[in-house]
């Protein structure tokens, strides 16, 4: 082989993979094309990228790009990891994993085993689902600093041996303007006469309370 063969076979190895920042995406496509800005003078266009089946992303501009060259040429390639500096969080554990977003949305599998969902301020829409099921060993807490809504035609059941509420409870709330504590008062200060009884020792049933609950 001459010297001419073994430095075209050189450059070939040297160009395999190359790196670079992106400065444009078309996700519009079944796959995804990128535009990667390799040095201060080349721009390869239309750099396929092809994640893992189930995920998909859409790196930010100015991310970080490895891009493969088949066969060394690189005027054929494909993108094969990003990386974006500014928003890639820092300092997992080993054996630790995160999904994240640019705007800070995570979802965080810890090294203790628990499982971290920061929304960040922004809402969680679960669509299409026929059941949801949530099993766990131990207390189901839900923290909200407004109300807590359920839109439920077929009812609500709860098997449970006590229901308890700290503050009151109201039924009918869209005709009913009373509250369980304001019948548990009524019925506790309520006075009926009895009618037809003489004074004296006699007593007589009363009739039903006025107020009625």
């Amino acid at each position: 082989m001459d010297s001419t063969a073994i430095e075209r076979l050189f450059l070939r190895v040297r160009g395999l993979f190359g790196r670079g920042r992106v400065t444009f995406v078309d996700d519009s496509g079944p796959v995804q094309q990128m535009q990667v800005r390799m040095s201060g003078l080349v721009t390869a266009d239309n750099r396929l990228r092809v994640p893992e089946f189930g995920f998909t992303s859409n790196p930010p501009i100015g991310s970080d790009a490895l891009v493969l060259h088949v066969a060394g040429d690189q005027s054929v390639g494909a993108v094969v990891a990003t990386n974006h500096q500014p928003s890639r969080p820092t300092g997992l554990k080993a054996g630790e994993s995160m999904l994240y977003s640019q705007d800070g949305k995570q979802i965080y599998l810890t090294a203790s085993g628990g499982i971290v969902v920061t929304a960040q301020g922004q809402d969680i829409v679960v669509n299409q689902a026929r059941n949801v099921t949530v099993n766990c060993s131990g207390d189901f807490t839900v923290n909200c600093g407004g109300k807590f809504n359920v839109v439920a035609p077929g009812g609500a059941n709860f098997q449970a041996p006590l229901v308890a509420a700290s503050g009151d409870i109201q039924d009918n709330s869209g005709s009913n303007s009373a509250t369980m504590k304001i019948m548990r008062a009524d019925y506790d200060a309520h006075e009926h006469p009895v009618p037809n009884v003489q004074p004296g020792n006699g007593t007589t049933t009363t009739g039903t309370p006025s107020p009625t609950m």
